[in-house]
């Protein structure tokens, strides 16, 4: 399958095998429907499987096309403006000669991606603070029109089951005490989370970013391994619902309707067990504070954002501020700025910083915009670093 070439400087031999392009538009020429199927050790419960078992389509792909058209709607609704932002405006800065061979190429960022879609394998990211990890997962749900990111943030005491759903246990107490004579749906106590709701039946894959899983509990990443072999779980609350159930003929698949990490959007679990059909495009971002189990390493593909030069800044910076005109002596102090914030490479510093103090000093008059106050928008990430 051959696509256009997008103005990022992907080569010739790249641009025959890309979905994805980090270039922050949306192609109309790569359709995640002509993804190739996966490997034969990767292989989940394919849709395309469901269709070919009879003439018509099954009940199931035509409920899996309404949800899928439903998520379409989520991506484009105000809910999810700030996600598609984020989309839009992550560059990847492809530099046509690589002058410094101890800094990863940023092109590599694009192969790590298309790589990891193709062999439904999870990317694990890492790389400073503030280099586009997280917002990598955007720019691929954005360009490959794939609903909005599911985001599992982690901290210390995050569990796999707190990313896979949460059972409100107490509730169901208080009304089963309340309406004794009434049957309870046991649907409305369980809500998936975003690695649960990412994992559900799909038509195409999903985008999950699990951010900083270096901040995870020793044993998380070990939990996950299975999740990303198996490419399903189950809810044992409604596992043992179904099978204590006398309510429903046994030719009934006994299935629940839950809510998901998708705002107003449920999905049906049948007998409290999940397989996907279309393995999610799995983003994790690491600080890299900690080593992960060689286990766990070896099902990811790994790739580390490099710190990004004078040319990639511009880049960014032009993606930021693209509707906003800047007079001759605003676009020098902007260089100027570039040149403050590469200049102590010893220090730590976030993209972000810069783009603050450029959006200060396009407020501000040039007399308000002092030596000391571009000194505190630009110091370093260490709490050591002094201004």
């Amino acid at each position: 399958m051959v696509k256009n070439q997008p103005q990022n400087n992907v080569t010739e031999n790249q641009k025959n095998w890309l979905f994805f392009y980090g270039d922050g538009k949306s192609h109309d020429d790569v359709n995640i429907a002509d993804l190739p199927d996966p490997p034969p050790w990767r292989k989940f419960k394919e849709i395309k499987q469901l269709e070919s078992e009879q003439t018509a389509k099954s009940p199931e792909l035509i409920e899996l096309e309404k949800q899928w058209q439903t998520i379409q709607d989520l991506a484009n609704s105000e809910a999810n403006k700030r996600g598609r932002e984020k989309g839009q405006k992550f560059r990847i800065y492809s530099p046509e000669t690589e002058e410094d061979d101890c800094q990863e190429p940023l092109v590599n960022v694009v192969d790590a991606v298309n790589a990891a879609i193709y062999l439904r394998r999870p990317l694990l990211v890492t790389g400073n603070p503030g280099s586009g990890k997280t917002s990598l997962a955007y720019a691929i749900a954005y360009e490959l029109k794939l609903g909005p990111v599911l985001n599992w943030a982690i901290t210390a005491r995050s569990t796999l089951q707190d990313g896979l759903y949460r059972y409100d246990a107490i509730a169901r107490l208080q009304d089963s005490q309340l309406h004794k004579n009434q049957l309870q749906d046991i649907g409305q106590y369980v809500t998936l989370g975003p690695v649960g709701t990412a994992f559900l039946p799909s038509l195409y894959p999903r985008v999950l970013l699990i951010d900083e899983i270096d901040k995870s509990d020793i044993n998380l990443p070990n939990d996950l391994l299975h999740l990303f072999e198996d490419g399903k779980y189950e809810i044992p609350e409604l596992v043992r619902w179904a099978d204590k159930s006398h309510t429903m003929d046994n030719n009934q698949q006994k299935s629940v309707k839950v809510r998901t990490e998708d705002i107003g959007i449920k999905a049906s679990i049948i007998r409290g067990r999940v397989d996907c059909s279309s393995f999610p495009i799995v983003i994790m971002t690491s600080n890299g504070e900690r080593d992960f189990p060689p286990a766990f390493v070896r099902r990811c593909l790994r790739i580390r954002m490099p710190d990004p030069d004078t040319t990639a800044l511009k880049t960014i910076i032009n993606a930021h501020f693209q509707d906003e005109e800047q007079s001759e002596n605003l676009k020098k102090t902007t260089e100027e700025l570039i040149e403050a914030f590469l200049e102590k490479e010893e220090q730590e510093r976030a993209n972000d910083q810069l783009l603050n103090a450029i959006y200060i000093r396009n407020n501000l008059s040039p007399e308000a915009f002092t030596d000391d106050l571009q000194a505190l928008l630009l110091k370093g990430l260490s709490t050591t670093d002094e201004i």
